[in-house]
């Protein structure tokens, strides 16, 4: 029955994406055989009014008529252009994140069912919702301690919104499964996985505890930085469904108009949020992942706060030199490095040419140099980049693909600040800097220090790793003379599991198709 609700969900997606226009302005005059008859039907069903919209628009439309949980999943999409393309990606990065607010009685029936405690007890006053978004609320208000009122801002998760997402989560891997299993084309892209990341991606945005936790330790990182920093967390009104921080007070970044009237430096605010945020990338590998100007604001003195840490980003010590060395090979045109440094980190498998990769970079550095730098774009270059890496092999990697996603995002707010905006110039002392510290002779002995700490690592564990290579031999030796078994329970699991899931893969495709031949039916 699950699986027929799953279906019936999906049927009715498919529709309203039909119904609001999103399937017909897709490219199809390119498809052949039933898809492009599909589309071709897609698009006589479209709503007369839908025609008049951009594309976006359409799609905005659409995931606002399905809900909270389609916002999520197009904004999740947007980081993975591999999957659905840059400018579909594009269109979903413009998806805002706004909703209609809850009832009050229900966030307070909320925090007081997550803390334990009566709201009189948390709070000296609790107001109305300020902003609503697709997950949670936030609501002002005040608590006193030691006879001090400080105003906080308190985020609330909607009710009934993890079941909500538990049930379409359902109809995304029932699409998942339907699309590996009959689109051979599309396994490569690996739906299935894509799909798991998203339910693990919101299943941690949904805890506010870890939010919370991302908050303090990115204050931590940045508790020494020039010109950034992010609320505090109050740990003691914080739980699973209520995150308290400190109110800020500031100008929201798309605010232009209110910043400039404030008496802000466009110019200044702009290199300095392209400098925290390189900082945090390649120093602290720890960064945020969703800087729409929306999430940040600027205070009297100039300092960016950035709030709504609900997705962030980590890089591995290998990534952040796999994005230095990149950055600084396009500056100096060392397209042999770039390409040997993608070789290096083992993103590009080896049966290819290092040099035939190298002149792949070059058509896309090369360009680069005739232009102003003001021009030039890094996000851009990225993706350029990630292009060019998919025509040898490149497995996708999230982690960069995050990264570039948040890149164009903040590049473009700075963009927005500075139309003239230099982004080779401000980026360098950061770059720079990162470079010197860590692929120079300073670098060199830090990763001596790090190989002989592992190599200590590695002699503790040696009498263990011994004992289980010894055990690893017999059972390989025993595998050689009797061959790989299945025991009858797992023969008869695996045999029961294959049976349910063509069963249910069968059944969704007839609910699909009956739903689609009722809605005709209705319609004519």
């Amino acid at each position: 029955m699950s699986t027929v609700g799953a279906a019936f969900r999906l049927a009715r997606a498919g529709w309203v994406l039909v119904r609001e226009g999103v399937v017909s302005a897709l490219p199809g005059e390119e498809l052949s055989g039933l898809p492009k008859f599909g589309w071709r039907m897609a698009r006589l069903f479209t709503r007369r009014r839908a025609l008049a919209y951009k594309r976006g628009d359409r799609l905005a439309k659409a995931v606002v008529r399905l809900g909270p949980s389609y916002v999520k999943l197009g904004q999740f999409l947007a980081t993975r252009p591999d999957v659905v393309g840059n400018d579909m990606a594009l269109d979903l990065a413009l998806l805002q994140d706004k909703m209609h607010t809850f009832p009050q009685a229900e966030a307070i029936a909320a925090i007081e069912a997550s803390l334990g405690r009566k709201i009189g007890e948390l709070y000296a006053s609790f107001d109305g919702a300020v902003a609503a978004a697709s997950i949670a609320q936030v609501h002002s208000a005040e608590t006193v301690h030691e006879g001090v009122a400080s105003r906080v801002a308190v985020k609330v998760i909607r009710p009934g919104v993890r079941r909500r997402f538990f049930h379409d989560l359902e109809s995304y891997f029932l699409a998942a499964r339907l699309q590996e299993k009959y689109i051979p084309s599309s396994r490569r892209l690996r739906p299935v996985e894509v799909t798991e990341t998203l339910a693990q991606t919101t299943k941690i945005e949904m805890d506010l505890r870890l939010e919370a936790a991302a908050l303090s330790e990115l204050g931590e990182n940045t508790k020494d930085d020039p010109g950034f920093r992010v609320p505090s967390v109050d740990w003691e009104r914080t739980g699973r469904d209520v995150l308290t921080m400190e109110w800020v007070d500031g100008v929201k970044m798309n605010d232009i108009a209110g910043l400039a009237e404030a008496g802000h430096d466009l110019k200044a605010i702009a290199a300095n949020l392209i400098q925290s945020f390189l900082r945090h990338t390649l120093r602290d590998g720890f960064f945020h992942a969703d800087m729409h100007p929306g999430n940040l604001f600027v205070e009297a003195d100039g300092t960016i706060v950035a709030v709504d840490l609900g997705i962030a980003g980590r890089l591995g010590k290998k990534e952040r030199r796999f994005l230095a060395e990149i950055l600084y090979g396009f500056i100096t045109r060392d397209y042999l490095r770039v390409a040997e440094v993608h070789f290096e980190a083992g993103y590009v498998p080896r049966q290819h040419n290092v040099s035939a990769f190298a002149q792949a970079i070059r058509a896309i550095g090369e360009p680069i140099h005739g232009q102003p730098a003001e021009t030039i774009s890094m996000a851009k270059l990225l993706t350029l980049l990630f292009e060019v890496t998919e025509l040898f092999d490149m497995a996708t990697r999230p982690e960069l693909i995050l990264l570039q996603k948040t890149m164009v995002v903040v590049e473009g707010v700075a963009r927005t600040l500075d139309p003239a905006f230099n982004m080779w110039k401000t980026a360098e002392p950061v770059v720079g800097d990162w470079i010197a510290g860590n692929l120079g002779p300073r670098g060199l002995l830090v990763d001596a220090r790090d190989g002989a700490k592992a190599m200590l690592a590695l002699a503790r564990q040696a009498p263990d790793l011994a004992v289980r290579t010894e055990r690893l031999s017999r059972e390989i030796d025993l595998m050689a003379e009797h061959g790989l078994r299945f025991d009858e329970t797992t023969a008869r699991a695996i045999g029961k599991a294959e049976a349910r899931y063509t069963r249910s893969g069968r059944l969704a495709l007839w609910v699909i198709a009956l739903t689609l031949l009722y809605i005709a039916w209705r319609i004519f």
